[in-house]
């Protein structure tokens, strides 16, 4: 059927040339710089396991099975061609030798699953021509010619083993109930030499596809397996630190200011789209797409990588202004509002965040150039800190009457008020309702008050890394002079900085968010509502500091269940797959001049549930959602309001304003 050292002359070159191609691109990850991603080896494989090999996040989205079909079927099929390639060159090497009963058994799943294949491959290509989803690139050369290859290597598959039982060659042909079928529609007389056109065709095609790979987006098939492997054990909630020295560089303005794993995931995106669907940003018509994002680093690093590796500078460079293939583009940079909701889809764990608020880091750090409307908030911060540029002594007016006392070593919580908690009027009015649930339940808390300084956590998220260095220094020093060991937050920001930023200073401290406070006081019967909370229908909304970033979810819920009476309502998108109020990232002190109003997106899908309150645990989901309901003229009809407030309704005794 074949010539044996001519087909191993073929496989030999074709295997050298795959070789080469992977070295050549996988050399270009060591650009990056050194970080660990070995440790804690039995949780890796762990997750290899589940979200590689039973592909947890791809099953949970629409389509996922058919690429989970798709998966297994090519890890079978890997088996079949590499048998295949190994009878090809060695003719007295291959299924024959097993015992016939094992032989029947894999010809047999060969033949089905080959099949199954087909159909799901077909069914992809009808997917992407008559009903594709608007995040895929519907009609992309590169997925066509993927999907293609794949099906006429079944074709040749099933040509080469109809032909084959058809000329009586084919010993496992009790088995292959699909190619028997086929072999049926095949004339004895042009078996034999339809065998030897199928046989090349599948060898060339095989081969094809193999050294197709390593130039297209398919390369996943390669690198997402490892990446599963190679993923953060936590949370990406927070962002490496920076040393302050002369001559150093700051943030990402090209790709060896990256990590090696940070090129490594641009090798192993999928371009599936899913984070393009969830992200805000791009929702909502901004310039930011979190898949072309990783898409341009990979096109960066392949224009870039050779000479960069041997002392030469980029030729392309990685941030522009203009649109560039090859380059992220200032405006997609700082449309990001930093929720979370691209890694949490990502079925391969790219970081697609951290990066985008590297590149915002040496804008700012290397740079000087950022949004002119940050100039203030960078200044107030810097110099009086808090955003709005408010005397610190102001920090203290919202107990001026009240008998809150100051922190000391004896208090066991320190109540850490924030900027928005401490100075803006409406959520003055959360602060009091938590100050007064603390009192009812016999809570031992105290304030910094005036001496009280922004945890710095929309510095950190805009790239501003020295101040807010100085700031978390300052700030770690100060808690421990003062032995402080557990913290109350209000604000979602501050609750994720204090606990996650603030350890790479040296802060270890128990940080508790209000809403899990409330809901183990309850919990408890240390703290007794003497009423039920009238709000109507309440919808919850999650932050996505609190929910993807610090996966507390049930906890507001409960509180609200247990103030209520009745369990709240959920939007279209909630839990992880919550839609961002618009204001994370510091994006709470920007204007939106591209694409709708994110926050407006949110409040129309909250309105959708038709309620009478929209519960929220955030000073900035607070200010988002007022202002959309004041744009949609519902104010008047939907109020929105904090956990700790719905709860403090329950009291009898409160504070008031």
């Amino acid at each position: 059927m074949n010539n044996p050292q001519l087909f191993a002359v073929i496989v030999a070159i074709s295997v050298v040339t795959f070789l080469m191609s992977c070295v050549m691109r996988f050399r270009l990850v060591t650009l990056g710089k050194p970080e660990d991603r070995l440790s804690h080896l039995g949780a890796r494989i762990g997750n290899m396991l589940l979200f590689a090999f039973g592909q947890r996040r791809v099953v949970s989205r629409p389509f996922g099975l058919n690429h989970f079909v798709i998966f297994w079927s090519f890890l079978v099929l890997a088996l079949a061609n590499a048998e295949f390639v190994i009878h090809g060159i060695f003719s007295k090497v291959g299924l024959d030798l097993l015992p016939m009963p094992l032989h029947l058994a894999l010809a047999g799943l060969f033949d089905v699953v080959s099949l199954i294949t087909l159909v799901v491959i077909l069914i992809a290509m009808g997917r992407r021509l008559f009903c594709p989803p608007k995040y895929i690139e519907a009609l992309s050369r590169d997925a066509f010619t993927i999907l293609t290859l794949i099906a006429l290597l079944m074709v040749a598959f099933f040509g080469t083993h109809a032909s084959m039982i058809a000329a009586g060659t084919e010993q496992g042909a009790q088995g292959m109930p699909i190619s028997s079928a086929i072999a049926s529609l095949i004339p004895a007389g042009a078996a034999a030499q339809l065998a030897t056109v199928f046989w090349w065709a599948h060898a060339i095609i095989l081969l094809a596809f193999l050294n197709y790979l390593p130039y297209s987006k398919h390369m996943h098939i390669l690198t997402a397996i490892p990446n599963c492997f190679f993923r953060r054990l936590g949370k990406a909630n927070t962002l490496p630190r920076e040393e302050f020295k002369l001559g150093n560089a700051f943030g990402a303005g090209q790709l060896d200011r990256f990590t090696w794993k940070d090129l490594f995931d641009s090798y192993s995106c999928t371009e599936c789209g899913r984070c393009q669907d969830v992200c805000p940003a791009s929702n909502t018509g901004k310039p930011l797409n979190p898949r072309m994002v990783i898409h341009e680093m990979k096109v960066n690093l392949l224009a870039n990588g050779a000479q960069m590796q041997h002392g030469v500078g980029p030729v392309l460079p990685l941030i522009g202004t203009k649109e560039e293939e090859g380059t992220v583009t200032e405006d997609a940079i700082w449309s990001c509002t930093s929720c979370g909701a691209c890694m949490e889809v990502c079925p391969v764990f790219i970081e697609q965040m951290p990066k985008i608020l590297q590149m915002r880091r040496h804008l700012v750090e290397m740079e000087a150039k950022f949004p002119e409307e940050l100039s203030n908030l960078f200044e107030n911060t810097e110099q009086r800190s808090n955003p709005w540029g408010i005397a610190p002594g102001e920090r203290a007016r919202w107990y001026a009457n009240l008998d809150v006392k100051p922190f000391s070593e004896e208090t066991e919580y320190l109540f850490f008020v924030g900027c928005a908690g401490a100075f803006d009027s409406r959520n003055k009015q959360v602060t009091l309702a938590l100050a007064s649930i603390l009192d009812a339940a016999g809570v031992s808390w105290g304030v910094f008050g005036k001496d009280e300084k922004c945890c710095g956590d929309s510095l950190r998220r805009l790239g501003n890394e020295f101040v807010f260095d100085r700031m978390a220094k300052e700030n770690v020093k100060y808690f421990q002079e003062k032995g402080v060991k557990k913290i109350i937050t209000q604000c979602p920001h501050c609750f994720s900085t204090l606990k996650n930023d603030y350890r790479q200073f040296g802060l270890e401290v128990e940080v508790i968010h209000h809403s899990q406070l409330i809901q183990q006081l309850i919990a408890t019967g240390k703290l007794k509502l003497d009423q039920q909370s009238e709000q109507g229908k309440v919808v919850f909304h999650d932050s996505c500091y609190l929910g993807r970033h610090n996966d507390v979810y049930a906890a507001p819920r409960e509180a609200l269940k247990a103030a209520t009476g009745k369990v709240p309502a959920e939007m279209a998108k909630h839990h992880n797959n919550s839609f961002c109020c618009g204001a994370g990232g510091g994006r709470m002190w920007m204007e939106e001049h591209q694409g709708t109003r994110i926050n407006l997106t949110r409040v129309k899908e909250a309105l959708a549930t038709d309620p009478n309150t929209i519960c929220v645990s955030c000073p900035y989901c607070l200010t988002m959602f007022e202002d959309g309901l004041k744009d949609e003229k519902a104010d008047d009809r939907v109020h929105v309001k904090d956990v700790a407030e719905v709860v403090a309704e329950g009291l009898r005794e409160k504070m008031k304003v």
